[in-house]
């Protein structure tokens, strides 16, 4: 058997019951380490976290184990159970079907344990979900690649009004293009796009298309570490938004569309008020 397990988003005990008792049956249990991370992350001591819990060795799985060894662990999978264990719900990455479609072409079993993930728990904000049109993520811009093609779902989001959820790229464990060149791979440093460099890349496409599809007065909320004890929402013009450091990883953004009044008045706990912005006078005595 393979379980596909969702973590959910902020902590180690965010698996449900489900999900633990799953991993406690389970002779290995892999955990995905790129599409997403733990707000604890997955060092030595984040794995030691889940290993206390879990009572099982916990080993982690990166981009090249499960694209290019996945077949390894479908094997370990024919012989026993085998525990997948993936941040957020185990359908929140493409990855994670194709593991399925390889599983069941092989003839092994598998069974999923759903969690929360960012699509839902962007919700926070008080925007409904149903009125959000397709997701799009949004990739860190080189010297030499600056792809636009989330541009055209945003302007037919805004067009109908619907509001549009971004993803933001997570490079880890990505060789350098120096180490690829010669033939050995080095690898960068883990990089996490912020709000601001999202924001940033999204003007700049904006003008040189010049469709309009937002603008720097264009309402968005920021999300930052979804799901955490420390979680931060700040909703404003991408203008405004561009002047808060939301603080450490993940993050994510989301360009409102057209709004129920409801949404209004519980986006407005988290919007920037103008006196926020300006300087306070201390308190005298």
């Amino acid at each position: 058997m393979l379980y596909i397990i969702g973590l959910g988003l902020g902590d180690a005990e965010d698996i449900t019951l489900r999900g633990l008792n799953a991993v406690k049956k389970c002779h290995k249990v892999y955990i995905e380490s790129y599409t997403s991370l733990l707000s604890f992350g997955l060092s030595s001591d984040g794995l030691s976290t889940l290993e206390e819990l879990y009572g099982r060795p916990v080993i982690l799985a990166d981009r090249e184990m499960v694209e290019e060894r996945a077949d390894d662990i479908l094997s370990e999978a024919c012989e026993s159970d085998v525990g997948f264990l993936v941040v957020g719900d185990p359908f929140g990455a493409t990855t994670h079907t194709d593991l399925v479609v390889r599983a069941k072409k092989l003839g092994v079993e598998v069974k999923v344990v759903h969690n929360a993930s960012v699509m839902n728990a962007v919700g926070v904000c008080g925007l409904q979900l149903y009125r959000y049109g397709e997701t799009v993520s949004i990739p860190f811009f080189t010297e030499t690649w600056r792809p636009d093609s989330f541009y055209e779902k945003i302007r037919r989001n805004r067009q109908l009004g619907l509001h549009t959820l971004c993803l933001l790229d997570i490079r880890v464990k990505e060789p350098s293009l120096e180490s690829l060149c010669r033939g050995r791979k080095r690898y960068e440093p883990p990089k996490y796009m912020t709000i601001n460099t999202a924001i940033e890349q999204l003007l700049e496409v904006e003008q040189i298309s010049g469709e309009s599809a937002y603008n720097e007065d264009s309402m968005c909320v920021g999300f930052a570490r979804l799901g955490s004890e420390d979680q931060k929402l700040v909703a404003g013009s991408m203008r405004e938004l561009l002047a808060v450091d939301f603080g450490p990883p993940l993050h994510c953004l989301v360009i409102v569309g057209k709004t129920h009044p409801l949404e209004d008045e519980m986006l407005d706990f988290y919007t920037i008020k103008t006196e926020a912005l300006e300087p306070k006078e201390k308190c005298t005595t």
